[in-house]
This record gives C-alpha cells, sequence and structure tokens, in this order.
C-alpha cells in the first residue's frame, strides 16, 4: 500500500511539472540553440570607434571643358573652304594652321590697302607743295611784292593739307591693320587666308569640309579646347552648400577609374539656387597632365567639413524596419537582442553610430538576415 501512495504521488507530482508553462520569449531578442547549423553562418564582431566626416558633402558631378581654355575658330570673311588640315581628335599647337578661305574679301582689302598709300602719297605732295608757296608768299611779301592776306591764304592751305596727310596715314594704318588680321601681304593679289589654332589643345569639334562656301562669320568651323585642365561641375543640395567655400580642395572618384581619387580646388560656386532641383551649381578646376579626365564623365564629388571620434559598424550590420535603423547585438553565447541605432555619414564600408551601441559591445555583421526571419 505505501509503495502504491508513493507511485501515486510520483505520477501527480510529474504531471503537475507537464503542466507548469514555459518561460515567453523577451520581446526583440532572438535565442539559437547551439547545435544549430545557423551559429556557423552568424558573424560577430566587436564595435570599435573611428574617425567619422561631420558635415559631408556628397553629389554627382561631371567633367566639363575649361571654359577659359577653349577657343572657337570662326572665318573671318565670307568665302570658300579650300583646305583643312586638322581631323577631329587631332592635338594642335597654338598657330597651327588649321584650314585655308579663298575669299574676294581678301583682294578687297589688298586693294583699299594700295588706294590708301596711293591717297597718302599724293597727300604728302599736296603737303610738299603747300610748304612750297608758303615760303613763296612770305618771301614776296617781305619785298612788299603782294598783299599779307595772300601769305594767309597759303598758310591756311598748308595747314589743309598736313591734316589730309594725317588722314591718309590713318587710312592706309587701318588698312594695313586689316591686311595684319586676315595674314595677308600687300601688293599680291589673289592670296588665301590661312586660319591659325589660337590656343594649343585637341579638337574637339569639326563642321568644315573642304569646297564648302561659308557666309555666316559667326558659326565656328572648329572646336579647340586646352584639356591640361579641367573643370568638374556638381549639383550640390541647398542644404549642404555652406560646407562648400571657394578654393577649397574636394575629392573626386571617377565611375571611370573606380577606387581612384582626384583632387580639385574650387573656383565657382552659383549665386542663385535652382528653383525645380533645389541644388546650387559648384565648379572646381583640376589637373589634368596626362589626359586621362575626359569631357562628359561622371562621377562623385565628396568633401568633409570636420571629423568625430564615434563608433562604427560594417554597413550591412544595419538594417531599415518601419521604425528606424536596428542592428542585433550579441547578449551572450546564441543569444541576440535586436537593438534602434541612430546611423551617421559613412567611412568607406563603416557606418558611423551615434546612439544604440558603443565601442566594445558585440554586434552581427554578417548572418544578419538569419535573425531577422526568427
Amino acid at each position: 500500500m505505501l509503495a502504491g501512495l508513493l507511485a501515486g504521488c510520483s505520477k501527480h507530482e510529474d504531471a503537475a511539472k507537464s503542466q507548469v508553462p514555459a518561460a515567453a520569449p523577451v520581446p526583440g531578442e532572438v535565442s539559437i540553440p547551439p547545435d544549430s547549423p545557423k551559429l556557423l553562418q552568424i558573424k560577430v564582431e566587436t564595435v570599435k570607434e573611428t574617425e567619422v566626416p561631420v558635415g559631408e558633402v556628397d553629389a554627382p558631378g561631371k567633367i566639363e571643358v575649361n571654359p577659359n581654355r577653349v577657343s572657337r575658330v570662326v572665318t573671318p570673311v565670307a568665302g570658300r573652304i579650300t583646305q583643312v588640315f586638322v581631323k577631329l581628335g587631332d592635338a594642335v599647337k597654338e598657330g597651327e594652321p588649321v584650314a585655308t578661305i579663298e575669299s574676294p574679301d581678301a583682294d578687297v582689302a589688298i586693294s583699299a590697302y594700295l588706294q590708301a598709300d596711293s591717297a597718302l602719297g599724293q597727300m604728302k605732295a599736296n603737303l610738299l607743295k603747300s610748304q612750297a608757296d608758303l615760303e613763296r608768299t612770305r618771301d614776296l611779301l617781305e619785298h612788299q611784292a603782294i598783299a599779307k592776306k595772300e601769305v594767309l591764304n597759303a598758310e591756311n592751305a598748308m595747314v589743309q593739307a598736313k591734316a589730309q596727310v594725317e588722314q591718309a596715314v590713318a587710312a592706309r594704318e587701318q588698312a594695313s591693320r586689316r591686311l595684319a588680321i586676315l595674314g595677308l601681304k600687300a601688293g599680291e593679289f589673289g592670296q588665301k587666308i590661312t586660319l591659325h589654332a589660337p590656343v594649343s589643345g585637341k579638337v574637339l569639334e569639326l563642321s568644315v569640309v573642304p569646297g564648302e562656301f561659308r557666309n555666316d562669320t559667326n558659326q565656328p568651323l572648329l572646336t579647340i579646347a586646352d584639356l591640361s585642365t579641367v573643370w568638374i561641375a556638381s549639383d550640390v543640395p541647398e542644404t549642404a552648400i555652406r560646407f562648400i567655400k571657394l578654393g577649397e580642395s574636394i575629392d573626386l572618384e571617377l565611375s571611370a577609374y573606380p577606387g581612384e581619387h582626384f583632387m580639385a580646388h574650387v573656383k565657382r560656386i552659383a549665386d542663385a539656387v535652382d528653383p525645380t532641383t533645389r541644388t546650387v551649381k559648384v565648379r572646381a578646376e583640376m589637373q589634368n597632365p596626362q589626359g586621362r579626365l575626359l569631357p562628359e564623365m561622371f562621377g562623385r564629388i565628396r568633401h568633409v567639413e570636420g571629423l568625430q571620434t564615434m563608433p562604427a559598424v560594417p554597413a550591412a550590420a544595419v538594417l531599415q524596419g518601419q521604425s528606424g535603423s536596428y542592428l542585433y547585438v550579441e547578449t551572450g553565447p546564441g543569444r541576440f537582442r535586436q537593438t534602434g541605432v541612430q546611423t551617421a555619414n559613412r567611412v568607406g564600408n563603416l557606418l558611423g553610430i551615434t546612439s544604440g551601441v558603443q565601442a566594445g559591445d558585440r554586434v552581427v555583421t554578417d548572418g544578419v538576415m538569419l535573425l531577422k526571419g526568427n
């Protein structure tokens, strides 16, 4: 009977134990059994402090031709293009011939010079005659052979002759100057006008062929740009424009050269905000000695206003939820707690953290999605 009572009590205790509810899981915590293969896929690292940029500007940019080093070659007179000495993409030096033009205006300019030179010779002859007449009338006046009125008339004639000589000199100088601008020699009709490269650089645009007649002297025949320096243009958000100042250095990374960084100096900041994009145009100048930087290349500019030491974690460790950013902190072997964080700027693959974790905490940096699903 005693053995039966003891057996009955033991069964009753076992039944009572089986009816005790298991401890409820803590919200936001994930526990993984030690023998679970998931633990092998989860990587945990210790949070360390690093310098994170404060007031950083990060905006898209595009390389442009330096407007101070670009020239558009136009024809000075209407005429027919007889020769073109360059091709698109050619490198030219300042003063090098690029094209020749055959124009009737060249003969007109030569004829105008010859006429002005001839008129000057005639005016000089008239001046010599008026001087001789004045000397003769003065001599006659001394001998009382003529009236003083005649001397006054001769003096007036000489003054007019001098004025005519000065006008003729100016007219010939003007005609000579036009010949110099057109690159022509006086007295040789049928000359062709040669166009020269005004700057050293590369031919970026070419819109002329031999035999073409050009009547519009405002339309460029070709465009030459010196690419030893280029500009990087960027639309900086108005909320960040206060961080950029004239003369400061900015860092540039181009899509064409991933991993490489180039340095530029701010030269221009627009005086107005674009009402559509709410951005301010910023242009910076950079050296291009090897010619690797080509117009229209895309990239990103980066400018750091200052640095602050704070905890930083790999960017892959931070997830985005409905209530903000969060990550998982290891609280024990196989136990992880979801923790909300406030993020700062990025440094490489690290993301600054202003609140939520501190240096020394251990956070999940790989395999985060395995915890999110639990």
